[in-house]
């Protein structure tokens, strides 16, 4: 299992915008094979920044996704609506336990 955690950085004035965008990432992502999660989330204390959170069968599956036409997309919105402080990290993890 992959596990993708990180957080990114929005202008608070475009996140309207983004999270159209956002959404369409979303929903396609988690149509694809091997997605098990895939969340982003406002930090309800600190606007424009988003909480990345990702669950993946296997890497390979993880790599396709990076490849799909909805992540190109998305890879030049971001870039248009100002993203910055980007920060993600991936983990290879069991399937855990509940808390």
């Amino acid at each position: 299992m992959i596990v993708v955690v990180g957080q990114f950085r929005l202008p608070v004035e475009r996140m309207p915008e983004a999270r159209g965008a956002m959404a369409r990432v979303l929903l396609a992502t988690r149509e694809e094979a091997g997605c098990v999660q895939y969340n982003y989330a406002e930090d309800l204390l600190d606007p424009g920044l988003i909480r990345v959170s990702e669950v993946w069968d296997s890497r390979a599956q993880l790599t396709a996704h990076l490849k799909t036409p909805h992540m190109a997309q998305w890879v030049e919105e971001r870039t248009a609506l100002g993203l910055s402080e980007r920060a993600i990290s991936v983990y290879e993890a069991d399937a855990g336990n509940a808390l």
